[in-house]
């Protein structure tokens, strides 16, 4: 249950991320946002570590820990951040966010081939409502209504001049979702080495990776006068932007060291509810709006509800027909194989 309430809360603060991200790049490129948002993780999680007495956990990072949690560490703050904050400077959070299922497919599909996670009719439904939530929050009519694109990809502009470039922007959706569909498999493996009291080390480990890497992709492009030319407002927004991630991913990361990754990743699907939300109050000439948000949360937050129960606990909570039990006791794949 601890699990499933982290990794609301992290949803909630990735939402908090990505609207002030958009805003961000409105004002300053994608290489910038990498080049300050990644950084001001090691300082987040250096932080969280000294308070929460984990800083000692570091000791205990093996070789095999380090490569996972680096590999997780680079997925995710480097290759899912680069293209998900392309993505949303080519046609908005809103719609970046809500195309973005992808990877949740990617991980659930990696928890059960490689971490040996099971599935349940619980979480079947469970994810199948998270999936679905996010998706009718943005179905009905539209506040500011954008055409399809024409031949060139680029839908009509809302009333700021913003014109959604959808091909490329769906292409980064795209390759954002291989990042952080990988980095929670690559995370977990990580952090099953380092055991429940290491999750905040463990990303400062990943941080770490992922800033090296940061480091020498600016420095291989030629960037760093570009980088040092940030607009201070563009440098205000990114830097909330990485304070708000790194709390984000410390959710995350304690999430996924105390609950299997076919529970933490469709709860924090809802992060494209809360983002509706954020967008709203932040960056509501800059987005696309419909009016199905209340339909799209009960149906969402009851998934996650569904999610964030074991089957023992459900069945527990009355005397359910033996057809009802024996349909949510069944495990895939079937213990024993």
């Amino acid at each position: 249950m601890l699990g499933g309430i982290l990794a609301l809360l992290a949803a909630a603060t990735f939402a908090l991320n990505s609207a002030t991200a958009r805003r961000a790049v409105l004002s300053g490129s994608v290489m910038q946002g990498i080049a300050i948002t990644v950084p001001l993780g090691i300082v987040g999680f250096l932080i969280g570590a000294l308070v929460f007495g984990q800083l000692g956990a570091l000791a205990n990072v093996t070789p095999k820990a380090a490569l996972w949690l680096s590999l997780g560490g680079i997925a995710h703050f480097v290759w899912g951040r680069f293209f998900i904050y392309r993505a949303q400077e080519m046609i908005g959070a809103n719609l970046a966010g809500t195309l973005q299922q992808f990877d949740l497919i990617i991980s659930l599909a990696l928890a059960v081939i490689v971490l040996g996670e099971v599935l349940t009719p619980l979480r079947i439904l469970g994810i199948a409502l998270v999936i679905v939530g996010p998706a009718l929050a943005f179905s009905g009519e539209q506040r500011r209504p954008i055409q399809k694109a024409g031949q060139d990809g680029v839908g009509e502009k809302t009333s700021d001049g913003f014109a959604p470039r959808y091909i490329e922007g769906y292409t980064c959706v795209g390759l954002s979702s291989i990042g952080y569909g990988l980095s929670p498999i690559f995370t977990s493996l990580g952090l099953r080495e380092l055991g429940p009291g290491g999750s905040l080390a463990g990303g400062l480990v990943a941080y770490t990776a992922a800033t090296l890497a940061v480091a020498a992709i600016v420095l291989a492009t030629g960037s760093v006068k570009h980088v040092r030319e940030t607009s201070p407002q563009a440098l205000r927004w990114f830097g909330f932007a990485g304070l708000s991630v790194s709390v984000s991913q410390m959710l995350r990361f304690a999430a996924l060291s105390l609950a299997p990754v076919t529970v933490v990743q469709p709860i924090q699907r809802l992060s494209k509810l809360f983002l509706f939300v954020f967008s709203w109050l932040m960056n509501r000439e800059h987005e696309v709006f419909n009016r199905q948000l209340i339909l799209a949360a009960a149906v969402s937050l009851f998934g996650a509800m569904l999610l964030s129960i074991s089957t023992d606990a459900f069945l527990g909570l009355m005397n359910w027909p033996d057809w009802l039990v024996s349909i949510v006791s069944w495990r895939w794949p079937a213990p024993g194989r």
